[in-house]
């Protein structure tokens, strides 16, 4: 009987400003990482999007000292590819409902809609917060992954 192993997980971070610049160059850093991975163009264009509005959360709303830093990671794990931002402030997110005419407010709206898993916790020591989000990988395209059988 072949026995087959799945990949060990690959992740990498980056350490941004804490300015809307870092929006953008986030979303480069993460569509760069998602080709050299080999992730589907549609997850990887899905993550791109939600990075981006992660991001834009934690540089807007991250009422914070300036100097403090945001945080983007990403993982690919077996079949799920995991993105996550980490910034300074305490403050977890909570969707709210947008009005027709608002400008904002419909990041979290996108986020829950898009994304497979999603959530937020506490940072250790007490210092900030994690939002992450869970997209999942076809099986056809890491067969070997937990959770994708020979007949999926």
């Amino acid at each position: 009987m072949e026995r087959t192993t799945s990949p060990l997980p690959r992740e990498i971070e980056w350490r941004l400003s804490r300015d809307p610049r870092s929006v953008g160059r986030s979303r480069s850093l993460l569509a760069e990482q998602a080709r050299a991975w080999k992730v589907p163009d549609d997850v990887a264009d899905t993550a791109v999007l939600l990075l981006s509005e992660l991001m834009t959360n934690a540089v807007r709303h991250g009422r914070v000292p300036a100097g403090r830093e945001v945080g983007a990671r990403c993982v690919l794990d077996g079949n799920v590819f995991r993105v996550e931002v980490a910034d300074a402030s305490d403050v977890l997110p909570c969707p709210r409902q947008a009005g027709p005419d608002d400008e904002s407010g419909r990041g979290l709206a996108l986020v829950e809609l898009l994304a497979d898993a999603w959530g937020s916790y506490p940072r250790p020591y007490g210092i900030g917060k994690t939002v992450w989000i869970e997209l999942a990988l076809p099986c056809v395209t890491y067969p070997s992954s937990p959770g994708c059988s020979s007949h999926e």
